[in-house]
């Protein structure tokens, strides 16, 4: 089989997309497929130098005028057994270019589309961002073939789409690097005590994402400020991630248990490895989400996990998870999420050493369902029907 994978340009810095990039080639050539990849390269954007506004107006340049002519001129030498394989549905804008051919989108997430169509009340799109979106549903809409990453992401995408697609399969991510339980958890918590000057001995919770508002970081401060009220707990919350907003800095320096609130950033995947390793239960409180990567990646470190009690977040958590409802929007019921939250993770606190170990071994036993080769197996079928459908 000869796949083209399209994938996001470098430029954009992007992580978690890359590594699912990654992770189909790899898997690919390892069953003996010839892949190649296909992404746009930085021409008009590198004149920005580090005018951030520019760089993105000139990045799309990049990608929606120059890439598309540079992909016309090499399908010239590709041949009708050729696959194209889309690692993203926000690549829909290429997605016209070979829909007469076989292709395929992998689907991740449908959340910026849903901010720009108004079906998110917590998440409002400026005008030009929802031309954006368009552009890109305009795109991916043309496409016959998908893969979607949970069945939530799939029921999403049928609801956007106007038609029926050919082929519409769910394959659950694979952990694409090698998270496992530490085997001296004081021994780990001694290190990182050192390393970063904050007493861990008796643990910590651990919260790890982005700033985007589905993330619901804002709603960690507010779980662990009510923990703090309730139940008197001083354990440090250690946020990773991207640089807190201004709001987040105010809101952790005036809570009452504001000298145990830490926000680290710039943290490598051993480091991230350690963390999840040593916590005594991740916080992750999502609105929405595509599938949930660090629920997998704490699990399979040996991890309890908090999270919302819906979809894709209990697909991927299982009966392993431990769940709170979704945040409201309703600022009258607010009091009382956080107090059921906060109730939430005293429980897990105060569980016994044996309950502990049950716990940690369903997080453990779940995260074995998610693996890398299941995925590659996965897609790989889903490849082969694709070609084989004339």
């Amino acid at each position: 089989m000869k796949i083209i994978l399209f994938t996001h340009p470098l430029f954009l810095s992007h992580q978690s997309m890359p590594r699912f990039a990654k992770m189909i080639m790899l898997g690919m050539k390892q069953k003996g497929h010839e892949i190649s990849v296909w992404y746009p390269t930085a021409i008009f954007s590198q004149l920005a130098f580090k005018n951030a506004a520019l760089k993105k107006w000139l990045g799309y340049l990049d990608q929606f005028f120059i890439f598309p002519l540079e992909v016309k001129i090499r399908l010239l030498s590709c041949t009708r057994e050729t696959l194209f394989v889309f690692s993203d549905n926000a690549l829909g804008p290429w997605v016209p270019l070979v829909r007469k051919k076989h292709h395929v989108v992998h689907c991740h997430d449908f959340l910026a589309q849903q901010s720009a169509f108004g079906l998110l009340p917590e998440s409002k799109t400026g005008i030009s961002g929802k031309q954006y979106q368009k552009f890109i549903f305009w795109g991916y809409s043309k496409a016959k073939n998908f893969i979607s990453i949970s069945r939530k992401t799939q029921t999403d995408l049928h609801f956007l789409l106007p038609g029926t697609p050919k082929i519409s399969q769910v394959v659950y991510n694979g952990l694409n690097q090698n998270f496992e339980p530490v085997k001296d958890i004081v021994k780990l918590r001694k290190v990182l005590s050192n390393r970063y000057n904050i007493n861990f001995s008796r643990g910590y919770i651990l919260h790890v994402g982005g700033n985007a508002f589905y993330k619901n970081k804002f709603g960690v401060l507010e779980i662990y400020q009510q923990w703090a009220i309730s139940f008197k707990a001083t354990i440090p919350l250690i946020l990773i991630g991207e640089q807190p907003t201004s709001e987040m800095i105010a809101y952790a320096n005036k809570s009452i248990a504001s000298e145990s609130i830490y926000f680290l950033t710039n943290i490598d995947d051993v480091q991230l490895k350690q963390f999840y390793q040593g916590c005594s239960v991740m916080v992750f409180p999502s609105l929405y989400e595509g599938f949930g990567w660090p629920i997998i990646e704490a699990m399979a470190s040996g991890s309890i996990v908090i999270t919302t009690d819906e979809d894709p977040m209990k697909e991927v958590a299982g009966n392993a998870g431990f769940y709170i409802p979704k945040k409201p929007i309703d600022s009258e019921k607010l009091l009382s999420w956080k107090i059921t939250a906060a109730t939430v993770l005293e429980r897990i606190m105060k569980f016994t050493p044996e309950q502990r170990k049950d716990a940690i071994l369903k997080s453990i036993l779940n995260s074995k369902k998610f693996s890398t080769q299941d995925f590659i197996n996965s897609i790989e079928k889903t490849y082969l029907k694709i070609l084989e459908n004339k």
